[in-house]
């Protein structure tokens, strides 16, 4: 990171400066190998991370889209399906949906979390389905869709609550398949199972992207699907490599999905680290609560007792948050917007039916939140700093504590 008088909203250049030995290893490794794609590098990664998320299962993908799209399709997701999920997102969770043949449905957000709220997909399940007599399905009345998945979105690095969508999904014999592209690391309390649980590890399979932002990033395109089903996960290998179950013999038709032996080997030399850097995410996040927590017109994250958050992004709520992102930009502080329109409400979606008004909750969050900066090494003081920036804008005085804060011993 170029020293200046800014703070970034992230800083890919400093972890890599400091792993550039241990990723040239990588890289001098596949030239002198020519081991390019798939082998034992991508054999490794997929064990090792496997055995973080605490499952049995890892298929090494070209993409967070790729990952979902072929559990999606592995599970029997497909043609006239319908899929629910949430429409505060990233598209690629409802793009991988929309290339399986199935429809994305969406239910609102939960205020505090961000994340599916288990009462509306309830509601949903309840309301607006019914099943059907001849074959047992549940279908959406009014689409005549049978509702085959539940696609809970592990938003900012934080689970959802799984437990009830687990028991809903049960009740109604649904597929979970979550997307954890966000939330490598993150862990979940099942008061159901009496444990901790790592996203990943909670439904049929999940989805994990490994673009470069994330808290596990490759250095270019990467995902991985996470299952306990061993025949899934054969068929998601399948899937990523044309339909081949040995060369040139295709079982079916397949993609090219790929991840390869360069960006496995970045990901295990990353992944060693990644228990550190999501406990200097958590560090930070405590910080922005203690400073911000208590100041009048901003919403912080909300951190359930069910919940260990690995903070890929800290979103906090206000209102005029366009005029408060350009105040911060003059005091060359960077953030971001995730996500200012929700998908109901993109035009990609424009003939599906929605309108404003039908997510209310995921519709007030997208106009209220900012994202500030996050990643390991944010310094303690450049925490201040944000933090006093948006106390100035709202037109708050810094707490007495600031100065006290100061003095103690940096987080």
């Amino acid at each position: 990171m170029i020293k200046t008088n800014g703070i970034p909203f992230l800083d890919l250049v400093t972890p890599h400066r400091e792993l550039r030995e241990e990723l040239l290893e990588v890289f001098n490794s596949a030239l002198d190998t020519a081991g390019f794609i798939g082998g034992a590098v991508v054999e490794a990664f997929e064990r090792e991370f496997a055995a973080f998320c605490g499952v049995s299962q890892c298929a090494g993908v070209g993409s967070g889209t790729d990952a979902l799209r072929f559990a999606l399709i592995a599970a029997g997701v497909g043609e006239g399906d319908i899929a629910v999920t949430v429409p505060n997102t990233f598209i690629a969770t409802t793009e991988a949906i929309s290339q399986t043949g199935a429809r994305p449905v969406f239910v609102d957000i939960d205020e505090r979390t961000f994340n599916m709220d288990p009462r509306k997909l309830e509601e949903y399940l309840n309301g607006e389905c019914c099943v059907d007599g001849a074959t047992g399905y549940l279908v959406d009345r009014k689409l005549g869709r049978r509702v085959a998945a539940i696609v809970p979105v592990h938003l900012y690095g934080q689970t959802a609550d799984m437990d009830p969508i687990l028991e809903l999904a049960e009740r109604y014999k649904l597929l979970v398949i979550e997307d954890a592209c966000q939330a490598h690391g993150a862990e979940y309390f099942s008061k159901r199972d009496g444990c901790w649980k790592k996203a990943g590890s909670m439904g049929l399979a999940a989805a994990f992207s490994f673009y470069p932002g994330k808290n596990l990033g490759a250095c270019g395109e990467a995902g991985a699907v996470t299952t306990n089903d061993a025949e899934l996960a054969r068929k998601i290998r399948m899937l990523r490599d044309h339909g081949q179950a040995q060369k040139y013999y295709h079982d079916v038709e397949g993609y090219n999905g790929r991840l390869d032996a360069i960006q496995a080997g970045i990901l295990r030399v990353k992944l060693a680290r990644l228990p550190a850097w999501n406990e200097q995410r958590r560090q930070s996040a405590g910080h922005y609560a203690e400073l911000l927590g208590s100041t009048e017109g901003v919403a912080i994250p909300v951190e359930p007792e069910w919940s260990k958050a690995v903070h890929h992004v800290y979103a906090i709520r206000v209102k005029d948050r366009e005029q408060l992102q350009r105040h911060m930009a003059a005091e060359k502080i960077a953030t971001a917007i995730h996500y200012p329109v929700p998908l109901h409400l993109q035009k990609a979606y424009a003939t599906s039916g929605y309108q404003a008004g039908d997510f209310p909750i995921a519709e007030r969050c997208a106009a209220e939140i900012l994202s500030l900066p996050m990643f390991p090494g944010l310094r303690y003081e450049d925490r201040i700093r944000v933090a006093e920036c948006v106390q100035a804008f709202l037109g708050v005085e810094a707490e007495a504590a600031f100065a006290a804060m100061a003095g103690s011993s940096r987080g």
